[in-house]
């Protein structure tokens, strides 16, 4: 929100420095976020030209003897048309910085003539966008005076950050009540528009809704006979300094009272108006040719204002082209109306039209002030283009009723510890415009009806906290304790951390990707129920809370693919959502890796013998990548079981679940399937995970100890391989669990290596080898006892597999 100090004072008298204005807007919640002082225009003063002589060197330049006021005339190379002698206008000297060329100028030398400076144009300074000429001012302006302050360019403009929350800041009136409140002057009362009324508005308007809330009230009145120019100097001046461009008297009128007084107007040109206007829903397929000359497609969701012909204008958003008012307007219709703040804003961000008028709609206006903002722009327009004001048309509008708000006065204390008196509290809340209703330590407080921000006690308490000082609220010291403090974060927390670390530690990078995506991706991965819908999304393509991690993940990777970097690693410990209740969102680890981004374990793998070139990723390195989250966390790995097949979007194939124990699910990992990576238009060699932390039981309490000392063993490990013939139904885990429980003592870690399926097998088998890594911890063990050993490890693979020793 912009505006010039000047403006402010137009509403707020008071002595206050503007740095003394710019600190207490801060302290009051409206945080100054920049102040341009006008600095730019301090070195353009006012200068005469003596003598305009030809150029000897080109016949559309002329050179000047130019009186700057100080000291001896200056010579400049002009090329203007209106360069004359006696001409008097604004000057910058060489080491002047101007803002509508942007440049620094310098002594120049010209066709051989040398140029000490430059008489400006309006638009070399951004005053306009009129460049036929240099300036040429009165005969009475001061040569050696600032132009600036001649032409009121050094007003000051000052910029607040203004949060969604206060629709009441969006006009500088509503600023200069909050300063008033807050002592910093006292708020000039705006006196009340008075003009002649002669006839009846003649074009009607009809509400045909099915919900009177999108549009709860609309004015209407046509002012006959005006005369639609330029609008004055005053009034084009505060418009360029907050960034508006100056079109015409009447759209200019209604720009400035969409931030003076935070009511967007809107004006029709009558003449173009065919029929009486009906607010009703845009029919699906209609169009209108906005006045950003953009043309948009409109829908059932979208309110409009139609006459005979059509739309003419997207309700509360943008006006269209067609009725839109111009130098031949004669006749013109000022609206004033209401809308639906929620409707605005869906439409808004549906069409992708951003405007004032949408921001103030979107935010709430204050409905009171529709017909007296009629009243304001009719006399305006009347003072600036004349013309004959008809009777105002007032349609659907049933009045405000305030809402009621029960404040004990000891939750101020309560919520913020000031001490503040029931009465200067009574007075906060006055100046600010409630009525405070009863005595005693509980009243009751009536909402003006420009607050729609303010619905409980904690909103008055914030009133009253902010105009009394968040300054004073004074530092306390934490409390401290008299012993170390115990554990702060909960397992949850502390497993998240470890899970990042994990994963870091495996070469992946960490991803923050949004909790909203589109309703096609939810289905996709399991969701995309009606409860996970979001009521008020920001995009279309975020519409639903995410059920899974992937999507986002995917997405991200194939947009890094995109640029060139196809070797991704990445994963994302965050939250999913089953449900709209609170058990129903999940903490979960996920990741993904593609192309050649592996991380293959150490020592001898059955899946490192690609040769040449790298090895694209798989599901191995996706288990790999879960285990070590489950690991990481402090589960025992020992009771982890993984079972073959995941959820649809993963390869039947080439996918796993992970589980502690018959019941518990911990995650699932695995290749894509191809129809997954086809709906989110992803490519390339990809796998996955997702580990459900939340899942993991919490670790039993133990009595507190000092962690055991390191023991290794002194002895030799010996590994011994293992190939056996199984059927192709048997899982690989099933013989490394066989394996191991032999003697979990001795037999100290089991690996698949080898893979092998042929005919000489026979039909139906396939070999796995495995490698036994043998630990002894007591003695050397002999020949007899690895034989032993053997023997044992045959027989329990044979007992559970049903596979043979591959001769």
């Amino acid at each position: 929100m912009k505006f010039t100090l000047s403006w402010l004072k137009d509403h707020l008298e008071t002595d206050a420095t503007l740095d003394e204005i710019c600190t207490r807007l801060t302290e009051i919640g409206l945080e100054v976020e920049n102040v341009d002082d006008k600095a730019a225009f301090k070195p353009f003063v006012i200068a005469k030209v003596l003598s305009a002589e030809k150029h000897p060197q080109a016949d559309r330049l002329k050179v000047l003897s130019v009186d700057t006021g100080k000291g001896a005339p200056v010579q400049v190379v002009c090329g203007a048309p209106n360069a004359r002698a006696g001409l008097i206008g604004a000057f910058a000297a060489p080491g002047t910085y101007v803002p509508g060329i942007d440049v620094t100028l310098a002594v120049g030398n010209i066709r051989g003539v040398e140029s000490h400076g430059m008489m400006c144009s309006e638009k070399e300074l951004m005053i306009s966008d009129n460049h036929d000429g240099i300036i040429d001012l009165p005969e009475d302006a001061l040569v050696g005076q600032s132009y600036a302050a001649y032409a009121h360019l050094d007003d000051p403009m000052i910029e607040i950050n203004l949060t969604p929350n206060r629709p009441d800041c969006t006009s500088i009136y509503g600023i200069a009540r909050d300063l008033a409140a807050s002592g910093l002057g006292t708020l000039k009362a705006p006196a009340a528009p008075s003009f002649a009324v002669e006839g009846e508005t003649t074009v009607k308007v009809t509400l045909d809704l099915d919900d009177e809330k999108l549009c709860p009230g609309f004015a209407l009145r046509l002012v006959r006979g005006v005369k639609n120019g330029p609008s004055p100097k005053w009034m084009q001046q505060r418009l360029l300094a907050i960034g508006l461009r100056p079109i015409n008297a009447l759209v200019d009128i209604t720009n400035y009272m969409t931030f003076d007084q935070g009511r967007p107007m809107h004006v029709f040109d009558a003449a173009k108006v065919k029929g009486n206007l009906t607010v009703r829903r845009a029919k699906d397929g209609e169009t209108v040719l906005a006045l950003d000359q953009r043309e948009y497609k409109l829908g059932p969701n979208n309110v409009v204002i139609a006459d005979a012909d059509g739309i003419e204008s997207i309700g509360g958003i943008m006006g269209g082209e067609h009725s839109g008012c111009d130098e031949n307007t004669t006749d013109v219709l000022i609206e004033s109306a209401l809308w639906d703040p929620m409707n605005i804003a869906k439409s808004g961000r549906g069409l992708g039209i951003i405007t004032d008028a949408r921001y103030r709609f979107e935010r709430g206006v204050d409905p009171e002030y529709m017909v007296p903002g009629l009243e304001r722009t009719t006399e305006l327009v009347l003072e600036l283009c004349g013309g004959i004001a008809a009777k105002a048309d007032v349609v659907g509008y049933k009045g405000h009723e305030p809402k009621i708000v029960d404040f004990p006065y000891s939750e101020v204390k309560r919520l913020t510890g000031l001490e503040v008196s029931t009465t200067e509290s009574t007075e906060i809340l006055t100046r600010l415009g409630f009525k405070v209703f009863g005595s005693g330590e509980r009243v009751s407080v009536a909402v003006p009806s420009w607050r729609p921000d303010v619905d409980g006690k904690a909103d008055l308490v914030e009133e009253v906290m902010r105009i009394h000082g968040v300054d004073n609220i004074k530092p306390a010291p934490l409390e401290s304790h008299a012993a170390v403090n115990g554990k702060i974060l909960t397992m949850l927390q502390i497993r998240t951390r470890i899970a990042k670390r994990a994963l870091a530690s495996r070469g992946m990078l960490e991803a923050v990707n949004w909790s909203f995506i589109s309703e096609d991706q939810a289905k996709l991965f399991g969701g995309g129920s009606p409860a996970l819908k979001l009521a008020n999304p920001i995009a279309s393509d975020m519409s639903d809370m995410r059920p899974s991690l992937l999507p986002g993940l995917l997405s991200a990777a194939q947009r890094n693919a995109d640029k060139g970097y196809g070797d991704v690693a990445i994963f994302e410990v965050s939250g999913t959502y089953e449900n709209d209740r609170p058990e129903g969102q999940r903490r979960v680890a996920g990741g993904i890796r593609r192309g050649t981004a592996s991380l293959a374990g150490a020592g001898r793998m059955w899946s490192n013998n690609a040769k040449g070139g790298g090895k694209p990723v798989d599901v191995f390195d996706a288990k790999a990548d879960a285990l070590a989250v489950i690991e990481a966390c402090g589960l025992p790995m020992g009771n982890i079981q993984i079972e073959q097949g995941g959820p649809e979007w993963y390869h039947p194939g080439r996918s796993g679940t992970i589980k502690m124990g018959p019941k518990i699910v911990l995650g699932y990992f695995g290749e894509f399937h191809p129809l997954t990576l086809e709906a989110l238009d992803v490519s390339g060699a990809l796998c996955g995970f997702e580990v459900y932390i939340d899942a993991m039981a919490e670790p039993k309490k133990k009595a507190t100890r000092t962690k055991p000392a390191l023991e290794l063993s002194p002895f030799q490990a010996v590994k011994r391989d293992f190939a056996f013939v199984v059927d192709k139904s048997v899982e690989a885990g099933a013989i490394i669990k066989a394996a191991s429980g032999v003697d979990r003592k001795l037999v100290t870690g089991v690996n698949v290596f080898d893979i092998f399926e042929g005919a000489s097998l026979g039909e139906g088998k396939k070999s796995v080898a495995i490698e036994v890594q043998i630990q002894p911890v007591e003695r050397t063990l002999t020949d007899e006892d690895f034989e032993a050993l053997t023997e044992k490890i045959v027989a329990s693979v044979t007992k559970f597999t049903g596979g043979v020793l591959r001769a």
